[in-house]
């Protein structure tokens, strides 16, 4: 037993050793929008909301956001209770003062990180295809299906 746990004391430091070799990582990695300062300080009330000037129509263009971020809320263009409160949601997991009223600023981020999550979503959809459909799966799953893709990939079908 001691033997096997010097065995492998002495591969965790072989192994630890070549990865401090590597250094550090050049890969660019995702990191989150950070708020703004100045923005995150800014305040949001109905007064900011309404020199924004949202219409109905681009209210409900900001409930859309909300649900496609996976703050839920119901596109009715009425700010309502359930989206004061999706909006607060929003803002506190962005670093703003959770208020669920938006100014300019904020607004304009939440729009475009819908819409960057769209794009996303469409990218790495690997179920999409030219024809705009979802590929749907028509034959058996499981181990028979597996057999029956090897059979037909060999026969060309």
């Amino acid at each position: 037993m001691r033997a096997l746990i010097l065995m492998l004391s002495i591969l965790g430091i072989v192994i630890s050793a070549h990865a401090a070799r590597a250094g550090l990582s050049t890969a660019p990695r995702e990191v989150p929008a950070a708020a703004d300062t100045a923005s995150a300080s800014a305040e949001t009330n109905q007064q900011t909301e309404d020199q924004i000037g949202l219409t109905r129509t681009k209210r409900r263009d900001v409930q859309r956001a909300l649900t496609r971020l996976g703050f839920a809320t119901k596109a009715d263009g009425r700010f309502e209770d359930s989206t004061r409160d999706a909006i607060g949601r929003w803002q506190e997991g962005h670093g703003y003062f959770r208020t669920g009223f938006l100014n300019t600023s904020q607004h304009e981020a939440l729009l475009s990180e819908s819409a960057a999550a769209v794009q996303a979503s469409r990218s790495d959809d690997p179920d999409r295809h030219r024809g705009g459909r979802a590929h749907r799966s028509r034959g058996i799953g499981g181990p028979i299906g597996v057999i029956g893709h090897v059979v037909g990939g060999i026969f060309g079908r």
